[in-house]
């Protein structure tokens, strides 16, 4: 399998130049259904054969299979699936409750500093979107239930409207943690329903991807 880099990394030492073929004659099927292999902008790409052995791109695979992949260009590395370190979901995060007010990020007497608070009066839905960007194999959420229970925390994948996950959030259990399989997702919209007195805690900085 090979990776998608820039026309700059071809000028490295550790590149052997080789005659290989496109072969336009493979077909693809995942977990049963036809495929097409595209990069990472969407066009068409052909597997490579070479010595009689058949290479497919790794990129345009992993995303018919749901498995995250990300490519780090300083080192060289290509990680497939989850990670061994998680990062947290608070770089980039945007949203009209993102705060890092103290008077509102601590939670049973822990100070969490960067928080998601929704808290208005009223009953109505409250929703954030994320942005994984197809890099990670799993989200792990922490989320709390403040006032009243929450029904139903919904998870989707917001480019296909694909529920990934639904589940209930009481007052009682705390900070819950929700573990979501997200390979191959670029970006996630997490929804739920607040009752009147309601609210919806999510620490970001232990919230994270893996």
């Amino acid at each position: 399998m090979f990776a998608s880099m820039g026309a700059g990394v071809y000028a490295g030492s550790n590149l052997q130049e080789i005659k290989a073929y496109l072969n336009s004659g493979l077909h693809f099927k995942a977990n049963g259904s036809p495929v097409q292999l595209v990069d990472a902008n969407g066009s068409p790409v052909l597997p490579i054969t070479y010595n009689g052995s058949t290479y497919l791109p790794v990129r345009a695979i992993a995303d018919a299979l749901k498995v995250a992949v990300d490519y780090d260009s300083k080192t060289g590395m290509i990680q497939l699936g989850e990670k061994s370190e998680g990062v947290a979901i608070a770089a980039g995060f945007d949203s009209m409750y993102h705060t890092k007010d103290p008077a509102k990020t601590s939670y049973n007497g822990k100070d969490y500093k960067d928080v998601y608070f929704d808290n208005e009066s009223g009953g109505r839905s409250s929703s954030f979107i994320l942005h994984p960007k197809k890099k990670f194999q799993k989200l792990y959420l922490q989320v709390a239930a403040t006032g009243k229970d929450i029904e139903n925390l919904v998870v989707k994948d917001s480019d296909t409207s694909t529920e990934l996950k639904q589940q209930a959030i009481s007052i009682a259990d705390g900070l819950a943690t929700i573990e979501v399989d997200i390979g191959g997702v670029d970006t996630l919209f997490i929804h739920t329903e607040l009752e009147s007195g309601g609210g919806l805690f999510v620490p970001l900085t232990t919230s994270y991807y893996k």
